[in-house]
């Protein structure tokens, strides 16, 4: 299975050529990425200084589970006054860069993974609410810890498209993430059942140390009262959950498991449409195949009619 990359790779691709000691360029593109997303990478002052922005449709969102904190964190002296119209910038000059190339490559990828490092923080933030609601339990039996320990942290909604969201909820036990997703074909909801149900069975069979994959077409219950969650009974609308315990959430793997369950939506629909493309190939390459038969199957001394100089027409036998 094909893993899309975490990080933007037309931005690394833009930084690495500055870096590498390429001469001085005036740069003012705007890339897009998943989910709506645009960065705008330009050198508005002088050809040595390179501002790099990003413009989230959730930034709000995510502002209010720490990214600012987070990007201040990642990108430190970077850091410049936001472009107008944009949520982030940070700025590079090229005559004040690491002298390896491997720390300029590194550079290069760090920028590149801006987005990534802007939607970790409700990540991070869970992880951080089930250390303390483990240390909390701890301390207490089942039956006599309080109510808000055993019921988890509030449900961190990040709505980064038009009409579907990521929730996010710790629990002294788990963190629980909830994808919501659209459905516009009938087809695209059989394919998203066969996919989830791919990753039930690859559980089952071989990677035990995999979290727990659900899918349903009605909220789940760690939804409810939740504003915004819809409820079609059409089965427009799925949601996926990912269910990680302890032996997903430890430092040492965070990092991983961010960078991978945030890029689950995007892999998800493209391997839908490419097994769309690739069914339709196979089912054009077959029509060809019929119709190659078909051709074959003529037969050959069927009537052809010619015409005469005069234009008179008349049927021959084919040979």
């Amino acid at each position: 299975m094909l893993l899309l990359d975490y990080q933007n790779a037309l931005i690394q691709s833009v930084l690495t050529e500055r870096f590498s000691g390429a001469p001085p360029v005036h740069i003012d593109q705007t890339v897009s990425d998943f989910d709506g997303v645009t960065f705008h990478i330009s050198t508005p002052e002088v050809k040595t200084k390179i501002l790099l922005s990003i413009q989230i449709r959730c930034f709000k969102d995510l502002a209010k589970y720490g990214a600012e904190q987070v990007l201040q964190r990642e990108y430190g002296q970077y850091v410049v006054p936001v472009e107008v119209g944009y949520d982030f910038s940070v700025l590079v000059d090229l005559e004040n860069l690491p002298e390896s190339k491997e720390e300029r490559d590194a550079l290069a990828m760090q920028f590149a993974l801006l987005k990534r490092h802007a939607m970790a923080a409700p990540f991070e933030q869970a992880y951080q609410e089930h250390y303390t609601l483990k240390e909390e339990a701890s301390k207490f039996s089942s039956e006599d810890a309080p109510k808000g320990v055993m019921e988890g942290g509030e449900v961190k909604a990040i709505h980064y498209r038009e009409e579907e969201a990521i929730y996010v909820k710790a629990s002294h036990d788990r963190v629980t993430v909830i994808f919501s997703t659209i459905f516009r074909e009938e087809t695209d909801r059989v394919y998203g059942k066969v996919f989830i149900q791919e990753f039930v069975d690859a559980r089952r069979r071989a990677i035990q140390n995999a979290p727990q994959v659900l899918f349903r077409n009605d909220p789940p219950l760690e939804l409810q009262g939740v504003p915004g969650v819809r409820d079609t009974g059409s089965g427009e609308i799925g949601y996926v959950t990912f269910v990680l315990f302890p032996r997903h959430l430890t430092p040492q793997r965070m990092a991983s498991v961010i960078s991978h369950i945030q890029t689950f939506r995007d892999n998800f629909h493209y391997h839908i449409k490419a097994s769309k493309a690739y069914i339709h190939s196979r089912m054009r390459k077959r029509t060809a195949d019929f119709l190659q038969v078909l051709r074959r199957a003529r037969p050959e001394n069927e009537e052809r009619e010619r015409k005469t100089a005069s234009g008179r027409t008349f049927k021959v036998q084919g040979s």
